[in-house]
């Protein structure tokens, strides 16, 4: 056995499947490290040398971090002897096993001899099972990574094959991330011992893989691509197509100034639906709006701007750097920190780039002007720019409506009404209630009302015109009363 590190690939079970560069290393090993006792091959291997394994660890520890961790920390012990050590594992090396990268990361560090003898991975069979070609697409990846995250780091039209679902637990959570993609309802397919005499597979709802009982090491998890193209970047290349040569005339035609106004009318409607609380309304109107998202975003990737992965990276480095109680150390206790850590991350953004923009420069003048108030307080708010009480924030209604009955001039009324205004929305602010909301459920309940009014004037002959206030004002009561 030579010094360093050989690792060897077990193939997926079956005697049939181990290669013959691997058999001869095995035999010519005084002693095989395999990461688990729990391989078809095991009992084989023990008529030829000696076999140890870290079953022992996995059954130490309750965290893989920490089960990989100390495998990888003792192999590396091992490498360093003259006589160096021979790891095996199941499959190949270099296909879902995680000590295997963190052990190569650090062997050639330490400029320790290393030697991959490879092996049939557990796709192949599985493959062969399925009736399924690799190449149409197939993402792989492991259990364990999937169970960590919240969301599949994978879009919904590749199909996609999970190793290594071994437990209900790892199941458990497994189907917990998924769903935040998948219909719980989608048809998949469990494979157990491919590989092996005993393999078989079964279909099952996504919802019922960890109340398998059948779950095991070898058992792998295939997930079919969803049955409608779902994915980000199916919808990109629909735009994409829209904008080709030989695409859509409107779509070709279009700028990023041609655009502006249905960016804005497609951002209202959605805000229409979250208004009525209608969320199928809503699904539809998002995808409108995505819709313009990726066109300004094709436009500029064919003007060489930038790209939809430029869009991306930036939010997603922006976010993760304004999350540091996240995706950080940083303690915090409430909102109220959030949202100060985060003007703070901002400033400090600012003067890194050397900007003289201030905290309010990023509020958009472009926003309804109760949002923009609403936005504009709250930035100032953020940094300690607000009052103590809401006895502060009262008061200063009544001084700006006073000071609205004193003023004369038809420019001095227009001032205290927007200070009015103003204040009225921070008292809205610090009643948590989102003014241009408020104001928005307001008209429609104006309008609904007075159509209402409408409609019973009516039925005695009648238009609103032809009544006199104390009839308008009955049914307006009216109305209101048949809201009930």
């Amino acid at each position: 056995m030579s010094s360093g590190l050989t690792i060897v690939g077990l193939g997926p079970g079956e005697e049939g499947l181990i290669t013959r560069a691997a058999w001869q290393a095995l035999e010519n090993a005084g002693e095989v490290y395999m990461r688990t006792n729990d391989h078809p091959l095991a009992e084989i291997l023990q008529q030829y040398t000696q076999v140890r394994s870290f079953d022992e660890i996995y059954e130490r520890e309750t965290e893989f971090e920490a089960v990989y961790s100390k495998i990888v920390k003792q192999l590396l012990h091992l490498a360093r002897r003259p006589e160096g050590v021979v790891y095996a594992v199941p499959g190949d090396p270099l296909v879902g096993e995680a000590t295997v990268t963190e052990l190569l990361l650090q062997a050639r560090s330490e400029s320790l001899p290393i030697q991959l003898i490879h092996g049939v991975s557990f796709i192949e069979p599985c493959m062969e099972l399925l009736g399924y070609d690799a190449l149409e697409g197939l993402y792989v990846c492991d259990a364990l990574d999937i169970a960590r995250r919240h969301h599949p780091p994978f879009p919904p039209d590749t199909p996609v094959l999970v190793s290594q679902l071994y437990s209900r637990l790892v199941a458990s959570e497994v189907k917990l991330t998924l769903f935040n993609q998948y219909p719980e309802t989608h048809q998949v397919i469990l494979i157990h011992s491919a590989g092996s005499p005993q393999a078989s597979q079964e279909q099952v709802s996504l919802f019922e893989i960890d109340q398998v009982s059948s779950l095991a090491n070898q058992t792998s998890l295939f997930l079919p691509a969803l049955p409608q193209e779902s994915a980000f970047e199916s919808f990109q290349e629909t735009v994409a197509r829209l904008r080709a040569p030989d695409g859509c005339p409107w779509d070709r035609e279009q700028t990023h100034s041609s655009l502006r106004m249905h960016l804005l009318e497609e951002a209202y409607e959605a805000l229409q639906a979250l208004d009525r609380e209608d969320t199928q309304d809503l699904r539809e109107e998002l995808g409108d709006l995505l819709l313009q998202i990726v066109l300004q975003a094709q436009i500029a990737t064919e003007g060489g701007e930038f790209t939809m992965a430029d869009v991306v990276a930036s939010i997603q480095a922006k976010i993760i750097s304004r999350h540091p109680h996240v995706f950080g150390e940083l303690e915090v206790e409430g909102v109220d920190q959030v949202l100060q850590n985060w003007e703070s991350l901002k400033a400090e953004e600012r003067r890194e780039k050397g900007s003289q923009k201030g905290a309010l420069a990023g509020v958009p003048l472009g926003l309804p002007a109760l949002a923009q108030a609403d936005e504009i307080q709250d930035r100032a708010a953020r940094i300690g720019f607000d009052w103590d009480a809401l006895a502060g924030v009262i008061d200063k209604v009544r001084e700006e409506f006073d000071e609205v009955a004193a003023a004369s001039l038809p420019k001095d009324k227009e001032a205290e009404i927007g200070d009015l205004l103003f204040s009225i929305v921070n008292y809205a602010r610090w009643l948590n209630v989102d003014p241009e909301a408020a104001l928005r459920t307001a008209n429609v309940r104006f309008r609904d009302r007075f159509h209402r009014m409408e409609l019973n004037a009516s039925t005695h002959g009648q238009t609103l015109d032809q009544m006199d206030l104390d009839e308008l004002e009955a049914l307006w009561q009216q109305a209101k009363d048949e809201e009930l």
